[in-house]
C-alpha cells in the first residue's frame, strides 16, 4: 500500500505484515495497529508532535474513548499538560479527506467534553490549529501549533 507524502518531517517507522494488513507500531499505545491512510497521518502527526513540537509520548492520549450525549466517540490524539489536563485535541484524517466545516462540528462536539485550550485538525498536507476563547465563544485560528514548552 502507497501512503502519500505528507507536509509532515518522515518518519521511520517499524512495520509489519500479518495476514497480508501492514502494521505500524504506535509508540505512545506500545503497539502495533492497522496501517490505514488515517492511521498514516495519525503516525506521522504524533512524531511531529514529539520531535518538532516537544510533547512527550507519556502526555499523549491516542484514541481517547469520550461520553458525549450517552454515545462513544473517539478522539484522535489528545495532548495533556504536566498536571494531566487536557489541553489540545487533533483530529486526523486521511490525505484525501478535505478539511472542512464539517470536521469541526465533530473536534467541536469532543471539546464539549474535554474543555481544551487548543484544536486541531489535519489530513496531514493542511493543519489547522485553533485557540479557543471561552469568553467571547469564538474560535480563533493561528498561524502555529503551540510548543508543549508553552505549558
Amino acid at each position: 500500500m502507497d501512503f502519500p507524502t505528507l507536509n509532515l518531517p518522515l518518519v521511520d517507522f517499524k512495520t509489519k505484515l500479518v495476514n497480508q494488513t501492514v502494521q505500524v507500531f504506535d509508540e505512545v499505545r506500545m503497539k502495533y495497529v492497522n496501517l490505514t491512510p488515517e492511521e498514516w497521518v495519525r503516525q506521522n502527526f504524533i512524531h511531529y508532535l514529539k520531535n518538532i513540537k516537544c510533547y512527550p509520548f507519556s502526555l499523549m492520549g491516542i484514541e481517547k474513548t469520550l461520553a458525549y450525549n450517552s454515545l462513544k466517540k473517539r478522539a484522535d490524539i489528545v495532548l495533556y499538560n504536566r498536571e494531566a489536563q487536557p489541553i489540545m485535541i487533533v483530529e486526523c484524517k486521511s490525505a484525501n479527506v478535505n478539511i472542512n466545516q464539517d470536521v469541526f462540528y465533530q473536534i467541536s462536539r469532543y471539546n464539549s467534553v474535554l474543555k481544551v485550550k487548543y484544536l486541531v485538525v489535519t489530513n496531514g498536507i493542511r493543519h489547522m490549529c485553533c485557540l479557543i476563547d471561552y469568553k467571547s465563544n469564538k474560535l480563533n485560528f493561528i498561524k502555529e501549533i503551540p510548543c508543549f514548552r508553552q505549558f
